[in-house]
């Protein structure tokens, strides 16, 4: 997971866009303000877990769970 990097591609395993790394903290990668979330939740730091990374492939985070499935596992704090 030390390859997990600021401004790296989130992506389901659909290959769905979920949102950008911001950076990894406390075993979850926290994803940006700018690209985390849809109507109220937009503007808020949504959470994945690390546990849901099923691989780094080059500036993409793919995880092992499609986005719509991802999305509904996120935690946020505003």
């Amino acid at each position: 997971m030390n390859n997990i990097k600021e401004h790296m591609e989130v992506i389901g395993a659909d290959g769905v866009h979920v949102g950008t790394v911001d950076r990894v903290e406390n075993g979850k990668i926290k994803l940006t303000k700018a690209d985390s979330g849809e109507g109220r939740h937009k503007g808020h730091h949504h959470f994945i877990d690390l546990g849901l990374v099923a691989e780094v492939e080059g500036q993409k985070v793919r995880l092992s769970a499609n986005a719509n499935v991802a999305v509904t596992m996120e935690e946020e704090k505003r």
